[in-house]
């Protein structure tokens, strides 16, 4: 199974989720073609009601630690509440290019 699978099949288990994003940005990094080493993830869910951003990362960070400890390297988390989604039109901030790394 893919790591993009998994990652999409976890924060479905572990949360109410009213919208998943999850996009491979490894092609915009310095890895292996084919690679799933970064990846944006958007998520929409009730369950962020009242909680703060940190702690909405730690969440999913801890539904992704197997995949976190095992490759992926960077992952942009963009985590809302139903409404929060709603006031910005279902729009969440574009990844920044990549600086460079090895080998550029």
């Amino acid at each position: 199974m893919s790591v993009a699978t998994e990652i999409e099949l976890k924060v479905r288990a572990g949360l109410v989720v009213e919208h998943l994003g999850l996009e491979n940005e490894s092609h915009m990094h310095n890895v292996a073609p084919g690679s799933e080493t970064h990846f944006r993830l958007v998520v929409v869910s009730p369950d962020f009601e009242g909680v703060i951003l940190v702690r909405r990362h730690q969440r999913i960070y801890a539904l992704l630690d197997e995949e976190l400890k095992a490759g992926v390297h960077a992952l942009a988390l963009h985590t809302f509440t139903p409404e929060e989604w709603r006031a910005r039109q279902g729009d969440a901030a574009a990844s920044p290019k990549c600086l460079g790394g090895n080998g550029k």
